[in-house]
């Protein structure tokens, strides 16, 4: 793709890593093949390539108005359309820079700022979603149906193992999972132990930066970055094995702090490290011998949602499933799994309409074969499919703690 953006505009650091990704685009159009909203809409500029041309433009100075926000605004950041593309564009990166841009040069009405900044401003944080939520459950019968469905259920925690491991590795307690799905980080403590691994948790990290990151609040992703970098460096210090990611939401995240900082003099080397020693539950899993568990899911059927940012963020597509299958579980077929259900973050409450449209279909595929149970790797696919599911939504190591009652 051949730009014209201005040389004094090419001088800022992120308008020439657009100027570079957008020159790799070759036009193929493969990427709205796997595209969630242009199969929905039909719409080119609801599809990548018609976001790239859209993003072209603006960033050459042309007009940019509440349409091509619209656009934007409508992409769930699911990557699909990076592991389909031939050329590599790297669109997840350039949407971000995208939406930046349009931030700045169309501001957005004053109810919709508010509502952007309200999210940010509860979501990331679990002491105020707390509040949120207990509110949210004491009037629960006066909201809309939609709110209303969106309310997870309360689970309790459960107590995690005290045995000390040789073997230690960080968790991220992250920011929605404790207090929606706090048997998530205590089923993975479960089966690390059985395996001789002790995880810890800091008590100073946060959310990982992506809700910010991803609604042009690139600023305030990067200082959440930091603080989870100062809280997680003593346990680095002490020779800690790992980072253990259970959402895999946050994990595309934190394997990224290395490229986000990279410019921060104080803390490039640092994100660096920590974005090289962040796994994936399941690439931890993935690399152990889990003789313990073969077995234990015999004639126990799963779907298995593989979400975005463990298939496509993160590159993983598949390794869920092949541990699954050796502990013993026999994995329903899942149509269409590339696609994405709809969750995206805070796209549930943004884009309601889209985002149910797009669960409705996952659902469908989801329990095309009567599965016994639905398992995902995400906090926010697992509450968006809760929603709507007949029958159990789980992560995917609870099924390695409890065989039987997860079902």
């Amino acid at each position: 793709m051949q730009t014209a953006i201005a040389h004094s505009f090419l001088q800022r650091a992120e308008i020439a890593e657009a100027d570079a990704i957008l020159r790799a685009c070759v036009h193929c159009g493969f990427c709205n093949a796997t595209c969630p909203t242009y199969q929905l809409l039909g719409s080119e500029l609801d599809g990548p390539r018609g976001r790239i041309y859209l993003i072209k433009e603006m960033l050459e100075g042309n007009q940019s108005s509440a349409k091509t926000r619209l656009h934007l605004d409508r992409c769930l950041t699911c990557r699909s359309c990076e592991t389909t593309c031939p050329s590599g564009v790297q669109f997840g990166r350039l949407i971000d820079i995208g939406r930046q841009e349009i931030e700045k040069r169309s501001p957005r009405l004053l109810w919709a700022s508010m509502v952007r900044h309200a999210l940010l401003g509860v979501l990331p944080y679990t002491s105020r979603l707390r509040v949120a939520l207990a509110l949210g459950r004491l009037v629960r019968p006066l909201l809309p149906a939609m709110l209303r469905h969106k309310l997870p259920c309360v689970r309790k925690p459960l107590p995690r193992p005290q045995t000390q491991n040789q073997r230690r590795m960080l968790v991220l307690e992250g920011c929605v999972q404790p207090l929606a799905a706090p048997t998530t980080n205590a089923a993975a403590a479960s089966v690390l132990d059985k395996l001789g691994i002790g995880l810890v948790s800091a008590p100073q990290a946060g959310c990982c930066g992506a809700m910010h990151q991803h609604l042009a609040a690139a600023d305030s992703a990067r200082d959440m970055m930091r603080r989870n970098i100062d809280a997680w460096w003593p346990y680095v210090e002490q020779g800690i094995e790992a980072i253990v990611m259970t959402a895999s939401g946050c994990g595309v995240m934190v394997k990224d702090y290395g490229y986000a900082l990279k410019d921060d003099t104080a803390y490039a080397a640092k994100a660096a490290r920590i974005s090289a020693l962040t796994r994936d539950l399941s690439e931890i899993l993935g690399n152990e011998n889990l003789d313990l568990f073969a077995g234990i899911g015999k004639g126990r059927r799963v779907a298995c949602q593989s979400s975005c940012t463990l298939q496509h963020g993160q590159k993983l597509g598949g390794v869920v499933e092949k541990i699954l299958q050796y502990c013993g579980y026999t994995l329903a077929p899942v149509a269409d799994s590339h696609l994405c259900c709809g969750a995206a973050g805070t796209y549930t409450l943004l884009q309601p309409a889209l985002s149910q449209q797009l669960l409705n279909q996952k659902i469908t595929a989801l329990m095309q074969a009567e599965p016994d149970v639905i398992v995902t790797s995400n906090i926010g696919c697992q509450l968006h499919l809760e929603s709507a599911s007949k029958v159990p939504v789980r992560h995917w190591i609870e099924l390695l703690v409890h065989p039987q009652s997860s079902i």
